[in-house]
């Protein structure tokens, strides 16, 4: 039984496409006897009746057609993370999946809000049955995917965006920062049909490095050639604008820049806030790491499609720096409850296996959290002071970036992140080669999978839900046209 359960951690290890991933996890599930616990309803670690009661009674309206009572019990029903089924250690227990009875009651409850968009329901006209799902999906909340910085080494989120995409998860709110930006930039620009051709890297530009000299980096002008990454995410993004991004996709993409200026404060770019703002040009700005590029002047677009500069006297740099998730921000926006993170910044993703380590020894590592507590809670203190108090401009700034760094969380309520060796390290302002990035988007893949039926859990019922409101959207819409074309 060593040897089998060795094989299928090999297979899984080594897996190069999710059902080979998928058929190892479930053998070897076999062998760790988890399937019985996947397929027992009781546990202490959430609360099993209130599921399945509701599943229950959602099974009966659905058997019995008592479309009123489907509706009440939906719409008055239907919590984010009900009965904490969504807590982490219910997704630890297992290779693949969770309890039997969460994943029923997921699909019962897609099925119900299905049923409800497809077919004539007697109690609802059409505005009713929209704003039904409208206010549903603002009680119930929606996930997002937040893409770190992390260079050339970025190219893990688009493994990450695959796997998500394959199995119906990708969420429409997406942020990013740095080359995160790029990535969430592209994401948002490709419409479902373009998707296969946007998670091709061999289809994309991937020149965005050219070195200038250390005389151009030391007389503020940048180690790296700006207009060459310009270059870059145009060929690749685009010149869309925030809202032309959305009206095309129907995902809302969200960047994150920092200021130059004392004072202003970090933004995020999206269709919200800055519709008419160049999504590359904001990208631009995100990705340029003070010292490696010079601050960006961000560009939009006027009445007449032409770019003209937004706020001329601002200058703007590398997101990830003051805010690198910000996931505070989407939840206002967007009534974001679930935050997928890629997370590939080469000063965390360390610190994020250390900690690993740590969890897994349990009571013996409280004095070395206890220790690192300290020195994060002094070190923040240390450079607040400095960046309010000193003259010398250089450094402030410094000192403000080493508090934003120390001060964010760089973590979601779901986390993916790779395994860095010091090959890694080497490429990172480096032009990413084939193989390269196709190894850095297998990575991703292989980290996602194991995390997808926690993702499934929180984001499943309000991606029915926005599925839902954008169908009935088109229905509306057409119905509108055949009226024209009648009274014509």
């Amino acid at each position: 039984m060593i040897n089998k359960a060795k094989k299928y951690k090999k297979l899984m290890a080594e897996a190069r496409d999710y059902e080979t991933w998928k058929d190892a996890a479930l053998e070897l599930d076999y062998l760790d006897r988890n399937v019985e616990w996947k397929e027992a309803f009781a546990s202490d670690l959430y609360n099993y009746e209130l599921i399945y009661d509701r599943l229950t009674q959602l099974k009966e309206c659905s058997r019995n057609k008592n479309h009123e009572l489907m509706l009440r019990c939906l719409r008055e029903g239907l919590h984010h993370d009900l009965g904490n089924m969504g807590n982490a250690e219910l997704y630890n227990r297992s290779n693949i999946g969770t309890k039997h009875l969460i994943e029923e009651y997921i699909n019962q409850v897609c099925d119900s809000l299905n049923y409800i968009c497809n077919n004539d329901i007697p109690e609802l006209t059409d505005k009713q049955k929209l704003d039904f799902f409208k206010d549903t999906l603002l009680s119930y909340g929606r996930p997002a995917l937040l893409l770190s910085g992390g260079a050339s080494l970025g190219m893990f989120h688009i493994g990450v965006i695959k796997a998500l995409w394959e199995r119906d998860l990708l969420p429409q709110v997406v942020a990013g920062s740095s080359v995160g930006s790029i990535m969430a930039a592209m994401l948002g620009t490709h419409t479902d049909a373009e998707l296969p051709e946007m998670l091709d890297p061999n289809r994309h530009n991937l020149k965005a490095w050219k070195w200038l000299g250390v005389m151009s980096g030391l007389t503020g002008k940048g180690f790296m050639d700006q207009k060459q990454l310009e270059s870059c995410l145009r060929a690749n993004i685009g010149e869309y604008s925030f809202q032309e991004a959305y009206e095309r996709t129907g995902r809302s993409i969200n960047i994150t820049v920092s200021p130059v200026h004392e004072h202003q404060k970090e933004r995020l770019l999206s269709g919200f806030t800055s519709p008419y703002l160049s999504v590359w040009s904001a990208s631009l700005a995100s990705c340029s790491v003070p010292g490696v590029f010079p601050p960006v002047k961000l560009m939009k677009k006027d009445v007449d499609g032409n770019l003209v500069p937004y706020m001329s006297r601002l200058r703007w740099v590398d997101g990830s720096v003051v805010s690198d998730l910000p996931v505070e921000r989407l939840m206002h926006l967007y009534d974001v409850n679930f935050s997928i993170v890629s997370q590939t910044n080469p000063h965390i993703v360390p610190f994020m296996e250390m900690n690993k380590k740590l969890q897994r020894k349990g009571s013996l590592s409280l004095p070395v959290r206890m220790l690192k507590s300290e020195i994060q809670f002094h070190g923040k203190a240390a450079f607040d002071y400095l960046r309010n108090n000193v003259d010398n401009e250089l450094l402030r700034q410094v000192s403000g970036h080493m508090y934003s760094i120390m001060a964010q969380n760089y973590y979601g309520d779901v986390t993916v992140a790779p395994q860095y060796s010091l090959k890694h390290y080497l490429n990172i302002l480096r032009n990413p080669s084939p193989e390269f990035v196709q190894e850095l988007i297998l990575q991703g893949e292989r980290a996602t999978w194991p995390k997808l039926a926690m993702i499934r859990t929180h984001a499943k019922i309000s991606q029915t839900l926005e599925n839902c409101i954008s169908r009935l959207k088109i229905k509306a819409t057409r119905s509108k046209a055949e009226l024209r074309v009648i009274a014509s």
